[in-house]
């Protein structure tokens, strides 16, 4: 879940709004991370202890409402892994020219693209895909780490405006909290933790730690980037427009850290890829017998056509995330708002009581994200 999160998208926005709140995104970071867990905690609890998934659960709480819960959540997966596999494409450039359009870079994305479905087709799917997110994961953190210690970021400052900003901006929390949590990816998680048997009321405990440390390494991540790109900025530098994040790690750390740019965008983008192709399947799989039988297989297809797709389309990346994020920013609300319904029906969860304080700050999510998602909609429209 937490390497789902954590794509080119991810990288992208955590520079920009850092470029433009400075200190203060450090607030938008906190007020985010708890959003994140409140509304994740709650999702993969009421998935687990109910022992399904959410679109058979939304199905069961009102005919018809799990397709409709499928269709967006699988929608705005395929949107996403367009931007993944362009993603992927762009990170394998920097470290391996093989394209001579830097901007649209379709050979480094098929061999992206083919690396994913290998893992698919590997005997041990589900273990091969567990260990390939941990260990591009580490290598993530660690390089982005370095990259961070070499900016030299004011960090007194950046904690001390984390709790007294001196600006805020409710779109870039919207952003944070879709890109995290929204959509599919919270259910990457959920979905996969039932794949691995691990759900019921006795295994409630685990699945709390493994939710709160998801967000928690994602998060680890979100802060080193900001770290790493306030340093660059509040030093005078003025970053490319066209790739911000990259330059954050080309000036912080010269050519060297522009190559674990490339690393660090490849990894970020190729973990997404399998994480958005599993989840949005793992949406299909139980509303029709033949996405079950076939499931490695739609997978497959899922990742090729987002592949063709981005060969053929002349749009860049960063606009594709960019909607692909307003979407997920409003899928969250809507699931959410239906597991704490689910979990008021006994018929559901037996004799499972959910935390009281717990429910009532899933439904603090919902208003906050269902106001803030309103909002950026109605920005768009007028």
């Amino acid at each position: 879940m937490a390497t789902s999160a954590i794509g080119p998208g991810f990288i992208t926005q955590t520079t920009v709004f850092t470029q433009q709140l400075l200190t203060s995104f450090g607030f938008v970071i906190l007020i985010s991370i708890l959003l994140d867990i409140a509304a994740q905690l709650n999702v993969w609890r009421i998935i687990a202890v109910t022992e399904m998934r959410a679109q058979d659960l939304a199905n069961t709480l009102l005919p018809g409402m799990g397709y409709l819960l499928a269709v967006l959540i699988v929608a705005g997966g395929l949107v996403f892994n367009i931007g993944n596999v362009a993603g992927a494409g762009l990170g394998m450039n920097v470290v391996y020219p093989f394209d001579s359009d830097l901007k649209h870079p379709v050979i480094g994305a098929g061999i992206s693209a083919a690396i994913a479905l290998f893992i698919f087709w590997f005997r041990e799917a589900g273990v091969a895909m567990d260990w390939f997110a941990r260990i591009l994961g580490f290598v993530m953190i660690g390089l982005t780490l370095y990259v961070a210690f070499s900016s030299h970021p004011p960090v007194a400052e950046a904690v001390y405006r984390s709790f007294v900003p001196v600006t805020t901006n409710t779109t870039a929390i919207l952003t944070l909290v879709g890109g995290t949590v929204g959509g599919y990816i919270s259910f990457a998680g959920a979905h996969r933790l039932l794949d691995a048997g691990i759900k019921g009321k006795e295994q409630l405990p685990q699945v709390t730690r493994s939710s709160v440390s998801a967000i928690l390494i994602a998060s680890t991540m979100r802060i080193l980037l900001f770290l790493a790109a306030l340093g660059v900025v509040s030093s005078g530098a003025v970053l490319n427009k066209d790739n911000p994040a990259g330059s954050v790690f080309q000036i912080a750390a010269g050519n060297v850290g522009y190559r674990i740019f490339g690393i660090v965008l490849w990894s970020a983008a190729i973990t997404s890829v399998v994480g958005s192709a599993y989840t949005s399947v793992s949406f299909l799989r139980t509303l029709h017998p033949v996405f079950e039988k076939y499931q490695r297989l739609i997978t497959s297809l899922f990742i090729l056509f987002s592949m063709g797709i981005f060969t053929f389309l002349q749009q860049g990346a960063v606009q594709i995330l960019v909607i692909a994020g307003a979407l997920n920013g409003l899928i969250l609300p809507l699931s959410l708002a239906l597991l704490l319904t689910a979990v008021l029906k006994k018929k559901l969860i037996g004799d499972y009581k959910h935390p009281v304080w717990l429910s009532v700050a899933g439904w603090i999510v919902v208003v906050i994200m269902g106001i803030m998602g309103g909002k950026a909609i109605a920005a768009l429209l007028f």
